[in-house]
């Protein structure tokens, strides 16, 4: 059950999901919780257009993490919900996405449970659907995909050991990449390299939900020259057969011939 009304003098920390960027897209009890909260401690993907919900003389600890640029590392993170907890203040931790999906919540829970602070968990749109929604693709289709998996990806193109490339190449899933924008040319290569074909769809969404929106359809074999248009963006990579659905896929006829015929030469 969440606890709307707490009103014990120990601390209360809610872990809360703002989703995917568009300050409309937090839930309905995201948002009451903001409106009450006494301390928010913030990442710099949860849109900051929520804060302004946030009641008078709320204190803001902004604690985002970026690649090559962190404000806070994750322990001094859980030192601070512990130590706000225990000062008997009621607390929002707002997390971009879904707090449970890519967004270190375990880390936080843990340290939480060990220090006895009672939290609760506020689901929110995470990025893989909402980018779903505004390339106009469906993660599953009954023609195309029965599952969908969600990877980090710039811990498993780094680290080839970290996942079983082959198993998500032979899977006919929709394979969603989180923070893959850097790592995506050795992600595409270890997808072909375990069998995935280089014609293989693909789509970049950045910036999913905000005004700065943007949709690149390719394949595995313009995967380099994808990522190299968003450079330092926020994006999510889609891969599979579904993204021949969406509305921007006009373009990939000619992308696939184009990379036969590259693999002829």
């Amino acid at each position: 059950m969440y606890k709307l009304n707490n009103s014990s003098s120990t601390g209360f920390v809610w872990l809360v999901g703002a989703g995917p960027g568009a300050a409309d897209l937090i839930t309905v009890r995201g948002l009451r919780l903001l409106e009450r909260a006494e301390v928010v401690v913030h990442d710099d993907l949860a849109g900051r257009d929520l804060l302004k919900f946030c009641p008078a003389g709320c204190e803001f600890h902004s604690v985002g993490k970026r690649a090559g640029s962190h404000s806070a590392s994750q322990p001094e993170i859980n030192e601070l919900l512990v130590k706000l907890g225990q000062a008997g203040r009621k607390v929002v931790r707002l997390k971009g996405g879904d707090p449970m999906i890519f967004g270190r919540a375990g880390e936080e829970i843990e340290a939480l449970r060990e220090a006895g602070i009672p939290f609760e968990i506020v689901p929110g749109v995470t990025a893989a659907t909402a980018s779903s929604a505004v390339a106009e693709l469906p993660l599953t289709h009954r023609d195309y995909s029965s599952a969908v998996v969600f990877v980090t990806g710039h811990q498993c193109a780094a680290n080839t050991s970290a996942l079983d490339w082959g198993a998500l190449a032979k899977l006919r899933a929709t394979l969603c990449f989180y923070m893959g924008v850097r790592r995506l040319p050795e992600i595409a290569g270890n997808l072909i390299g375990h069998g995935l074909s280089a014609e293989t769809p693909l789509a970049l969404v950045c910036e999913a939900t905000l005004p700065t929106q943007k949709v690149l359809i390719g394949t595995l074999a313009n995967a380099e020259k994808l990522a190299a248009q968003i450079t330092g963006q926020a994006a999510l990579v889609v891969v599979g057969e579904v993204v021949r659905l969406s509305s921007f896929a006009s373009e990939l006829p000619r992308l696939v011939a184009q990379a036969a015929t590259s693999n002829d030469t």
